[in-house]
């Protein structure tokens, strides 16, 4: 017995618990509140009624221990050594002991007290914790906000150097395009008049070149019907207004010349304002199939026929391809 109590007496004297420097350490901390994870109350309470348990226990078995080690303290000691144990001494202890109590029982009254108040305060402050939660969250929020367009900015720097342009820079550049673009609308106008009219000229020049065909082959059935030999003076009236019909058809049509180089083969020449087109034609032999077109005058400047041609080739559309060529020519001449 004796045994065991010394060494839990030097076991806990080798312990250096310190327990009285450790309750000044406690009250006298200061508790940092923006460091306290914030829980629910019903969690604090169970929390704090643990703890409360635990010391409890470890107060009963320190006083336990405290008792055990001064009994026996007392009695393997020799009787002319041993600290004898008073009623006054009793007394003493008595009224230290009622005097703690007292102001533990105040304390668990203030305490009370306190709790008490802050479940009263607890719903009043409720409405602006959340609002300062919410008003932290959004904070928080519009910090993040500005460092991403501050980095946005700076990458739109980077991106776009010195000089940067300035309003009256970026309107005086407004105005210009504004009125470029109305110079344009203008001359697109021009050109849509100008278009139209030369679909006018082509509509009058092609009614007109029907009808030569119409008086061609009118004049081709007389001279089958007549049946005369080439001194016939009754055949010169025909082949004069045959000749006329022709000229004014190559006027009409700007075609000076026109000449049949081989027996599949045809060369067509004008001359629109001035500037002179050649159209040479191949057919197949022995039939009216289109073979091949070659057109000469506009390659000089810079135009290309070459869509127009590959359509009407494949379509064997010869007087669509002749028109689509002039209407170029003229549209090129006409600018």
């Amino acid at each position: 017995m004796s045994v065991d109590a010394e060494s839990f007496q030097a076991a806990f004297q080798a312990a250096q618990l310190d327990l009285a420097a450790k309750v000044e350490q406690f009250n006298a901390a200061e508790i940092n509140a923006e460091k306290i994870d914030v829980k629910d109350p019903a969690v604090i309470v169970q929390d704090l009624a643990a703890q409360t348990s635990h010391l409890r226990k470890l107060k009963f078995r320190f006083l336990e221990q405290n008792a055990k080690a001064k009994y026996i303290r007392n009695i393997v000691t020799d009787i002319d050594d041993a600290a004898f144990v008073t009623e006054e001494d009793n007394q003493l202890l008595d009224a230290q002991a009622a005097e703690k109590k007292e102001q533990l029982r105040e304390a668990k009254q203030t305490l009370a007290e306190g709790r008490q108040e802050y479940r009263e305060l607890a719903p009043r402050v409720e409405a602006e914790y959340v609002r300062l939660k919410d008003a932290a969250a959004k904070a928080q929020d519009l910090t993040q906000k500005i460092i991403d367009a501050r980095l946005a900015l700076t990458r739109l720097r980077q991106a776009h150097p010195k000089p940067h342009l300035t309003i009256s820079g970026a309107e005086q550049r407004l105005t210009d395009q504004v009125m470029e673009m109305q110079e344009l609308s203008d001359q697109i106008s021009e050109a849509q008049k100008n278009v139209a009219g030369m679909k006018g000229g082509v509509k009058t020049g092609t009614q007109e070149v029907e009808k030569l065909r119409a008086d061609r082959a009118e004049a081709e059935k007389a001279v089958k019907a007549a049946k005369v030999n080439a001194d016939d003076d009754s055949l010169m009236p025909l082949y004069n207004q045959h000749v006329a019909s022709l000229k004014l058809h190559k006027s009409v049509l700007d075609m000076p010349n026109a000449v049949q180089e081989k027996e599949n083969a045809l060369q067509l020449e004008y001359v629109i304002e001035r500037q002179p087109i050649s159209i040479q034609l191949a057919f197949h032999p022995n039939t009216r199939q289109l073979a091949d077109v070659n057109v000469t005058g506009l390659d000089e400047q810079g135009v290309d026929v070459s869509e127009v041609l590959g359509k009407h080739t494949d379509a064997n559309d010869v007087p669509g391809l002749v028109a689509g060529v002039l209407n170029i020519a003229r549209v090129v001449a006409a600018s």
